[in-house]
């Protein structure tokens, strides 16, 4: 309980942050803004702009790192999650087909959820196809989701060339992030959002039976088959949601449930919650932290304004963290 308070204190903290970060206003201005003073530019900034980024952020992050933990408990894989399942890259495909192919667009956002979660369901049922047996080894399975991921990523390439001149509009998705996130896009969002994570919620003790293997899980009356389909269901739902507001925000996903499960234990009704605030956290931090190296290289650089996705930031320190994570399952495991 400490630690998840703990947690909840690093929320507030990289919260504020997102609030605080950025060049038009400093940390004065923004506590003017929220006392209910200052300028009307000052709370345009404020209100209209980096609070709606920072809620998005916060719940985008929720969501990944749940969908996270609800897959490697249901696979028993601790190298799953959306990013190298296929999840993730079939979401990117399909809300980039709904709106870069011009089937749908921000007039009508809930179509490109609708989409992304499509996406999402192919990248999955491609991975169960070609995984069969050996979808309960990590490392199997792990290859064959980076396989489905260069075929559905080679998709979106595709697509791409058959609507170039949307390339502008669609690469949030492809790299992740929450510029230019506004009311709206929260407002698509948190409705979806908690209503995935409710039944994630729901399913927190069934998976942390089902973590114990399917043969005890069944011996204590478990139907593990529908178990396992519902927490499929509902990590794609999650993942889906986050994509479709704030692209592929790379290896949040994969990397949270480790440090949940390290925090907070193998009990899901404890790590559940954890790791949605940890995912929570870890991308309004880098969220904060894109925009002060943006502001960084701007000023160092001379140019007008530059912008560092979010993405590429969980993406590079992700990988790093992948290799160490690779590493000690691989030594647990021999």
């Amino acid at each position: 309980m400490r630690r998840l308070l703990l947690m909840a204190a690093l929320l507030i903290a990289a919260g504020c942050a997102g609030l605080i970060a950025g060049r038009a206003l400093g940390p004065a201005g923004v506590w003017e803004v929220l006392r209910g003073d200052g300028t009307p530019l000052a709370r345009h900034i404020v209100l209209e702009l980096r609070l709606p980024r920072t809620l998005v952020a916060l719940v985008a992050g929720a969501s990944l790192g749940v969908a996270g933990i609800v897959l490697q408990s249901a696979l028993r894989n601790p190298l799953a999650g959306p990013e190298v399942t296929g999840v993730a890259p079939g979401a990117v495909l399909g809300a980039v087909v709904a709106s870069g192919a011009g089937l749908a667009g921000w007039q009508s956002p809930g179509a490109v959820v609708v989409s992304a979660v499509i996406g999402g369901f192919l990248g999955a049922g491609l991975l169960w196809l070609l995984a069969g047996r050996d979808r309960a080894d990590p490392f199997d399975a792990a290859v064959y989701g980076v396989l489905v991921s260069a075929v559905l990523s080679g998709a979106t390439a595709m697509v791409l060339l058959v609507a170039p001149g949307e390339l502008g509009s669609v690469v949030q998705w492809l790299v992740g992030s929450t510029e230019g996130r506004v009311w709206q896009h929260w407002n698509l969002l948190w409705p979806w959002a908690l209503c995935w994570l409710f039944a994630a919620w729901a399913l927190a003790a069934p998976l942390t039976l089902l973590r114990c293997g399917d043969e005890q899980a069944a011996a204590r009356g478990l139907r593990t088959g529908r178990v396992r389909l519902a927490a499929l269901v509902c990590a794609v739902a999650l993942t889906a949601g986050a994509v479709a507001t704030v692209g592929a925000l790379g290896f949040v996903g994969l990397l949270v449930p480790h440090l949940a499960f390290a925090l907070y234990g193998a009990d899901l009704r404890t790590a559940l919650p954890g790791a949605a605030l940890t995912g929570a956290v870890v991308v309004a931090g880098a969220d904060a932290a894109a925009q002060g190296l943006s502001r960084l290289l701007t000023d160092a650089l001379g140019a007008d304004r530059l912008s560092v996705p979010t993405g590429a930031l969980t993406t590079c320190a992700g990988a790093a963290l992948l290799l160490i994570a690779a590493r000690r399952i691989r030594e647990d495991t021999t």
